[in-house]
Order: C-alpha cells, then structure tokens, then sequence
C-alpha cells in the first residue's frame, strides 16, 4: 500500500517532536544537579562547541576504528565514579585512571585533541566532562546509533581517587545483583542496566576480561566452564585467546557487527554468544530476559531506549556552578598541577 509522502513527514516531525520532550523530561527527572543543565548551553559562549567536538571525534574514528568504543566506555569510566566530571582524565599518583581497572581505557588523545581546539576558539568556556560527554554521543551517532541531543553545563572535578574505582564500576564477572547495586546507587533501574550494556555492541576487550569463562585442564588448553556459552563462540574464543595469548590480544565485544551501533550486542545474547559473564546474565535472568529478547528484535526500540538511558547515565554526579571548574588542560586541575 502506498504512503502518503506529506503524511509520513508529519508523523516524522512529531515523533521527532516527543522524543525531544521526553527526553527534557528524563533529564529534569534524574537528579537535581541535572537540572542546571540545559541544551545548546554554548550557543552564546561557543557556537561551535559540539561541532568542534564531533569533527574530532569523527576524524579520529576514520584513522582508527577503536576509536568510538574506546570513547563509549570512557564515559561510563568517568560518570560512574564521582560522577560526570571528567575525574577519569587527571594523571598523576593515586588518581582513577591509575587504578588498574582504567588501564586499559582509551581516548584520552582524541578528548585532548577536542578541547585544544576548544581553547583555541574558546578559551576557559568548554569544560572536560561536557567534552567526554559529547565524545561518547558522537561516538554512537558515527558508528550508526541514534543522533540525539544531550544538555551540556558540566564543570571539571577537582579530585580523583583510584580507591573510589573499584566500588562504582561493573566488572564483567559481576552477577545480576552485584550489577543492580551499583546502578541503584547512580540513580538507574533495571531496564537502564539492560539498555547500557548495549554499548557492548561496539569495542573491543582484552582476553582477561572474560577468561573467568574458562579453564585450563592438565594438558595446559582451555575449556569452557559455562555451560550456557555456545559451544562454537567458545572455541572461537579459546583459539583467540589461548593459555599463553599475549596481554596486548584483543576480541570483539561484538564478533557480527562490531564497528556498527546496532541491536546486534542483544541478538549476540539471544543466540548464547554472550562475551562476558555479566551480558550472558542478562538472559538468563527472568527480570531482564524480556527486554533482552524484545531489544534483539527491534533496533528502532533499542535507539529509543538508549537515547533516555543515555541521558540518565551522563547525568550522574554532575557539577555544576561553583561545584567544579573549566580546566585549560584535561588532565591537571586549573592549580596546574597533576594529582
């Protein structure tokens, strides 16, 4: 049956309409430092701002195409620890990114790229954290996903500890409950923990990462331990990641699709092919099975969900006002000085 053109084109520009309401909605919805947040916060200060941010972003990801992934967790790295506040980024002794669950986190080149172009155009206008922000949508929007609107205002934190990492990030060995505690505390449900871990359609992991899946047996090669685990996405897995494999091999979080934003991450878990324990619990669970099988069969669902879900999770912890700064550098604080 035919579609009339101008009907479909009014449907389009009021879907587009509701998505936006809702989505001011979820943001006033979240936490009440998000609400001094708002969208085109630099269209006075930096009209270019976003621009700047995503022509980084997207030439990066053109010479290197682990780029997106890489900003994509960087976010989660950041906003679940003293939330949004681009605390990730400061170096020096004891601070989060020296702890070793953020060392094998990348990025940091193209952030830095961003904001010294930021200061150039900009200078002292553009914080840190709106650029990791930023980062991590156009990260998505590039590789596929949805393009969506995120408001901006964040200041940069002053502090960064690597004793506050492990507490407030999700290891992939964690089970359900483990998982639920931790976004609990941020301020996300059950169906936020499902719809983020779609991020795991694109990137990459290190074999360490899931070789809590295996055993190695008196001969000295591996097995699998759970019985859940495809019996052929195993041995891929096992060939790639042998007993002796080198700390620099690297796997797909998503072995189909793995440069797209795609609902592909939840397909991977209907069939089995789960690359971490916390993904593969996610299906076998009766709270969240549902709403894995659903996402694994509707992509337009799936963007739906990500962009409310997404803007909760850059909403955590953000400072705003005299709360935090603009640093001219992302990784030392206005002193100048590294922690």
């Amino acid at each position: 049956m035919a579609t009339n053109p101008k009907v479909f084109s009014a449907r389009t520009r009021l879907c587009s309409f509701l998505v936006l309401v809702l989505l001011c909605v979820v943001v006033s919805a979240v936490s009440p430092s998000s609400a001094s947040l708002v969208f085109n916060f630099y269209e006075a200060s930096c009209p270019a701002a976003e621009l700047i941010v995503s022509n980084t972003v997207r030439s990066a990801s053109s010479s290197d195409p682990t780029v997106p992934g890489k900003l994509l967790r960087l976010v989660f790295h950041d906003c679940f620890v003293e939330g949004c506040d681009a605390s990730v980024l400061l170096q020096g002794n004891g601070t989060e990114r020296s702890d070793p669950g953020n060392r094998s986190l990348g990025g940091f080149q193209v952030i830095d790229s961003a904001k010294r172009m930021l200061e150039i155009f900009c200078p002292g206008i553009v914080s840190c954290a709106d650029v990791v922000a930023l980062a991590g949508r156009d990260a998505v929007a590039i590789t596929g996903g949805p393009q969506l609107q995120i408001p901006t205002g964040r200041k940069d934190g002053r502090e960064s500890a690597a004793a506050n990492v492990r507490p407030n990030i999700i290891d992939t060995t964690f089970t359900m409950k483990e998982m639920i505690n931790i976004f609990t505390a941020k301020g996300l449900s059950l169906e936020d923990l499902v719809v983020l871990s779609g991020a795991h359609t694109i990137g990459s992991a290190h074999c360490s990462a899931f070789s809590d899946r295996f055993q190695e047996d008196s001969k000295g090669k591996l097995t699998p331990i759970d019985a859940s685990l495809d019996g052929n996405y195993a041995n891929e897995l096992m060939k790639k990641c042998p007993v002796d494999a080198s700390d620099s091999v690297t796997v797909f979080n998503d072995p189909k699709t793995s440069s797209s934003f795609d609902n592909q991450y939840y397909r991977n878990l209907a069939a089995h092919k789960g690359l971490f324990q916390s993904d593969s619990v996610l299906l076998d669970d009766k709270r969240t099975r549902n709403l894995v099988e659903d996402l694994a069969n509707d992509q337009e669902k799936f963007f739906q969900k990500w962009s409310q879900s997404f803007l909760k999770l850059t909403s955590i912890g953000v400072k705003t006002g005299e709360e935090g700064e603009i640093r001219q550098s992302c990784s030392m604080t206005l002193v100048g000085e590294e922690l």
